[in-house]
């Protein structure tokens, strides 16, 4: 059997009705055990009054209906005629033997009596009563305070049930608003008065929204821009496969151009796995930071690089105290990409100085345009001379996960790429 759902509303009334057993059961049982103690010093005061102010004279007692006195003088006993009223007993003996203190309380035949007793000049004085003063007092009490605090609960209980109804109403907005999350036609625009939680709340979600929206924009132009990359080599290689069928092309030519385009192909698909790959390890956190050789590394990179293009002027300058951690495939795609791209747009020159835990890559290409700057590093983002490509892209990820951070400068002449340490997160 499944379990019902229960609204915030509904919640909120069986607690609102649980404060009121509470309440009820405070008043009725905790309260009047609390006010035992201050009604019996009420009621020994109560006593010992009129004690001090009788004479010796039984006869002459102020009576009281609810109190009753005896007297002892020399081991004999006098008492008000209203004993028997305040207390049913037969023999007053009995009952003296129950009174051993100067003040206290005694049960007889299974009621609460109190007492009080003044000695002067070998005459012992009593006053007692039974517990029908307690019980008043208890009765007067909760009279008084029962309404008072009854009153007030209610008020605080009304005031619950309506900003409850508010805050029930403002959360039956956000769910709506969650389950349209995808629908371009509902309104989603929320108007809460408060500035509180619940509008921050409101808001993050529709932060959130704006960037699945937004999401799901770059996705669709990062398809295209995919599909358009990839389509490139396949329409040459089409075209060339068509031009030996038709005899337009010697065999030759076509294969190395074919050769060349898939070749291209290839590598975007190396690529663009690899970019997949990146997620993975930034997602498993499986990745091994360790000490690397940056001296090898670029020194290597350099000798790779330099007969691609021999007009380049390669300059390196390494500060041995310099620390770098990471992987050496790691460094090493890094460098691979970096220095892939300056070979297309670099003059004269590239130079790669390592020195305080820093790393900056320079070449005296072009300025990259302003427009360019913010999302250069998206992958298939239309960059420099309108291209496409991963490999900044790939250059960034792979940074991010060893902890790295680049940034890229303009200088009055060429570009740096700048790789520093970043931050833990």
């Amino acid at each position: 059997m499944k379990n019902g759902k229960i609204k915030l509303s509904q919640q909120l009334l069986a607690l609102v009705g649980i404060a009121f057993v509470l309440l009820f059961t405070s008043l009725g049982v905790v309260l009047p055990q609390i006010l035992i103690p201050f009604a019996e010093s009420n009621i020994y005061n109560y006593l010992s009054e009129p004690l001090k102010v009788i004479n010796n004279d039984v006869d002459k007692l102020l009576l009281d209906t609810e109190v009753a006195y005896i007297y002892v003088v020399n081991g004999k006993s006098a008492y008000s005629d209203n004993l028997d009223e305040v207390i049913n007993v037969d023999d007053v003996e009995k009952l003296l033997k129950k009174i051993s203190k100067t003040h206290g309380k005694f049960i007889y035949n299974h009621k609460n009596y109190y007492y009080y007793t003044i000695k002067d000049k070998g005459i012992t004085k009593i006053a007692l009563t039974n517990d029908k003063y307690i019980e008043s007092t208890k009765v007067a009490l909760i009279s008084a305070i029962f309404p008072i605090v009854l009153g007030t609960f209610l008020v605080i209980g009304l005031i619950l049930v309506l900003w409850s109804t508010l805050l029930v109403r403002k959360i039956e907005k956000l769910k709506l608003k969650i389950d349209n999350i995808d629908n371009v036609n509902f309104d989603h625009s929320i108007q809460f008065d408060q500035d509180d939680e619940l509008r921050s709340l409101g808001l993050a979600i529709e932060d959130m929204r704006l960037s699945l929206i937004n999401q799901e924009e770059f996705r669709n132009q990062m398809y295209q821009n995919i599909s358009h990359d990839f389509k490139t080599p396949l329409t040459v290689i089409k075209s060339y496969v068509e031009a030996v069928e038709d005899n337009v092309e010697d065999e030759k030519t076509a294969l190395s151009v074919i050769k060349q385009q898939t070749q291209k192909l290839e590598q975007k698909v190396h690529s663009l796995l690899y970019l997949n790959k990146l997620d993975y390890l930034k997602n498993s956190k499986k990745v091994t930071n360790e000490l690397v050789d940056m001296k090898k590394i670029i020194n290597d990179e350099v000798e790779k690089f330099k007969f691609h293009r021999k007009d380049i002027n390669f300059i390196v300058s390494i500060d041995e105290k310099s620390k770098y951690y990471g992987t050496f495939e790691h460094w090493e795609i890094i460098f691979d990409n970096l220095i892939s791209n300056f070979m297309r747009y670099a003059y004269t020159t590239i130079k790669i100085t390592a020195k305080q835990n820093k790393l900056i890559l320079y070449n005296d290409g072009d300025n990259i345009d302003n427009d360019l700057l913010e999302g250069i590093f998206t992958p298939f983002r239309k960059g420099i001379k309108g291209e496409f490509g991963l490999g900044l892209s790939i250059v960034k990820k792979t940074l991010n996960i060893m902890n790295y951070d680049i940034s890229i400068k303009n200088e009055k002449k060429g570009v740096s790429f700048i790789i520093t340490k970043g931050t833990l997160k």
